[in-house]
């Protein structure tokens, strides 16, 4: 019984669940204080847009992290989704009595397929190329399209379209679900698929890419095919953010799906680190939340200052993060290491690297394995060589 509750114990511990853990107690936690009444009526705004902010930087993550390819049009493939998810929605809260969540929902679907149609065509092409040339062209396609969208009347044009969908969520008010647990909702449903992605044997050959692409095609993995296959579904997410955000605000402007824009979740990803899923986590709200704070306090005349302090932060958390006189500070508020001393200390439970109390690998329990400290047998052949006259047996 206590070796099953051990094991019970571990399974529910692994670091797989971590993510998942962090992002339900944020969800518990806000929606009670949402129906208790003790949020002002910014923060729900603010964790929407933290919520598709991490589906932004954690999508971006499988093509930069996993990939190993640098991708500058994120933006564009967010732009495609907020416009097309917008357009259905609109469409559908003005012709249809359909509830917003089910609208929503298939927004969602049609905003996020529109985004992988896009990211396929782009990535086709593209992915033939590496390094700073595919940035180039994932750059310059993103700003194509966001060319596109404000110049075509389909789409209102230079001044944006309306969202009828934000327009009906405020008339419910507090009767309708705040938009913040659906996207909290939302962005489970993503990790569930990026974290299994990564862990199977698509992942494998995914990180394989990444290391040798050579070695991996030599392996006989289809280094077109997994490139493709992960721009693609790296499109899709980022479109399903773009069909969130356009539901939180009204008009939708081209102006947001800038290149600055792709460079900030960018930004969000190396921060948190390449291929680290908790890093760009993390790193997205801290990033959302900076900048939350610098427009609401920065206004006015200030409001030039706000990308200097913005650009300073960054630039403090980047040498933090990277430079060599600090990795001593790093490793010893290292999150793994505080929570590690936390459980010693509190709990008083060890770490399972360094519990061997319990361990049924000992040599006396285990009779397949074999002493080897004496030697069973030595064969020693001594022989002369000398060139002039070779052995008999060479003869």
């Amino acid at each position: 019984m206590k070796q099953y509750l051990r094991n019970i114990k571990e399974y529910y511990k692994t670091k797989h669940y971590a993510n998942y853990y962090l992002v339900i107690g944020v969800l518990i936690l806000f929606a009670a204080l949402y129906y208790a009444g003790a949020l002002n009526r910014s923060t729900p705004n603010l964790l929407n847009q933290i919520g598709y902010s991490v589906i932004l930087a954690v999508s971006l993550n499988l093509v930069v992290g996993h990939l190993g390819e640098l991708s500058l049009g994120h933006a564009g493939f967010m732009c495609v989704g907020a416009y097309l998810g917008a357009y259905v929605s609109n469409a559908l809260v003005l012709k249809t009595e359909m509830p917003l969540v089910l609208t929503l929902i298939i927004s969602v679907l049609v905003g996020g397929a529109a985004a992988a149609v896009f990211g396929f065509i782009v990535g086709l092409p593209a992915l033939r190329l590496r390094g700073d040339y595919l940035a180039i062209v994932t750059l310059a396609a993103g700003e194509i399209v966001r060319n596109i969208c404000k110049n075509l009347p389909f789409f209102g044009g230079a001044q944006g379209l309306g969202s009828e969908y934000y327009s009906a969520a405020l008339k419910l008010g507090k009767k309708g679900t705040p938009a913040f647990i659906t996207t909290f909702v939302i962005l489970l449903l993503m990790l569930f698929v990026v974290q299994n992605l990564i862990r199977s044997k698509h992942g494998r050959a995914i990180t394989a890419i990444r290391d040798n692409e050579i070695a991996a095609k030599a392996m006989g993995v289809n280094v077109t095919y997994y490139k493709l296959f992960v721009f693609v579904i790296s499109a899709f997410f980022a479109g399903v953010a773009g069909v969130i955000y356009a539901g939180s605000t009204s008009p939708i402007e081209y102006s947001y799906f800038s290149y600055n824009y792709s460079i900030e979740i960018l930004v969000m990803v190396v921060l948190g680190g390449m291929g680290n899923v908790t890093g760009s986590i993390i790193s997205a709200a801290l990033i959302t939340y900076i900048n939350f704070l610098l427009r609401s306090e920065l206004s006015g005349d200030m409001a030039a200052v706000k990308t200097l302090v913005y650009a300073l932060i960054l630039i403090v958390m980047v040498i933090y993060k990277n430079a060599p006189a600090l990795k001593s500070v790093r490793e010893r508020f290292n999150a793994a290491n505080l929570i590690s001393s936390i459980k010693n200390k509190v709990f008083k439970v060890k770490d399972s690297a360094s519990d061997i109390s319990d361990d049924r690998g000992e040599w006396d329990e285990i009779p397949t394995k074999i002493i080897t400290d004496e030697i069973l047998s030595t064969d020693f052949a001594l022989t002369t060589y000398t060139p002039d006259k070779p052995d008999k047996e060479d003869k």
